[in-house]
């Protein structure tokens, strides 16, 4: 049985010995080619070399580089000093300020003086708004207290600093403000001024309350004026009247809703309120039909009657 195991064609024999040949072949190919192709082992020192000379190639690149903009650099500057010491050269002098010294009173001398004296144009129009609002320099120490003014330059006009002493004149008569009686609706801040007790606070309140609302309907409303005490409404009253017919009223059928709702006596809801009851409406004949809103309360509607015009 084993020689059927090891039995092969003719062909099959052949092709193993061809296999055999070859294998020998292999095997002694590389015992017999070394004899006709010696390998020499190179050591890599030539290949070190050469990397040796790339980096000196590259380290002399860059220094060739950093020479280049070392130049340019260098050119620049020198460029830059040249025409810096051009500009300076032909620059002119600053002019030295002339101005001249003399005796004066800060509280008279005109602007052109002062600027004469040396001070700038914007001190010198300082100290004339200072004098026009009602401000007066008593003694020198106080002009040096003039902004713009420096301390050194205030010891230099010290010594020439001469303010005249101002009399007080009395009035033989003193001005009678009892003695006029204005209407709350046309009078202007300075009538209004004259009644005992009105400062310009109060007169500019009441010109403010007669443009919002249209005018005065009572002399009680002076009551509404911001910063208007019980005791002062008391003095002013007597003083004051009301003229109706110069009242400005709304058009209620109109008006915007803007128009109500920039009336002190409207709220956003009650101008938003009316302004829908006329659209709907299309016309309102009298006050009365305020009253099928809920916005308006009997006072409300009380308050508002005389400031509406329902034509």
């Amino acid at each position: 049985m084993w020689k059927d195991f090891f039995y092969f064609s003719k062909g099959q024999r052949i092709g193993i010995i061809i296999l055999l040949i070859l294998i020998l072949l292999a095997i002694g190919s590389n015992y017999i080619l070394p004899f006709f192709f010696p390998v020499h082992e190179q050591d890599g020192s030539k290949f070190l070399t050469e990397v040796e000379h790339f980096k000196k190639s590259l380290v002399s690149r860059d220094s060739l580089r950093q020479a280049e903009w070392q130049k340019q650099n260098e050119e620049r500057q020198r460029e830059f000093d040249d025409k810096y010491n051009r500009f300076t050269q032909n620059k002119p002098a600053k002019q030295v300020e002339k101005y001249t010294l003399f005796s004066f009173d800060p509280n008279i001398l005109d602007s052109a003086g002062f600027v004469k004296l040396g001070l700038k144009s914007f001190i010198a129009s300082n100290i004339l708004k200072y004098r026009k609002a009602g401000g007066r320099y008593k003694t020198a120490a106080d002009f040096g207290k003039v902004y713009g003014i420096k301390p050194e330059k205030f010891n230099e006009l010290e010594p020439y600093i001469t303010i005249a002493e101002v009399k007080q004149v009395l009035s033989e008569k003193p001005i009678k403000r009892t003695d006029i009686i204005v209407d709350l609706n046309s009078a202007d801040t300075t009538l209004l001024m004259q009644v005992k007790g009105v400062g310009r606070g109060y007169a500019k309140g009441i010109v403010r309350f007669r443009q919002q609302t249209g005018g005065f309907v009572s002399v009680d409303q002076l009551s509404e004026i911001w910063g208007m005490k019980p005791e002062n409404l008391e003095r002013i009253r007597p003083f004051c009247k009301v003229n109706l017919e110069l009242v400005q009223k709304i058009k209620v059928n109109t008006a915007t809703a803007e128009r109500f709702k920039n009336h002190p006596y409207f709220n956003f809801y009650q101008a938003k309120a009316l302004y829908e009851l006329r659209r709907k409406k299309g016309k309102l004949k009298d006050i009365n039909e305020l009253k099928e809103l809920s916005e308006f309360t009997s006072d409300a509607i009380l308050r508002l009657k005389p400031y509406l015009n329902f034509e």
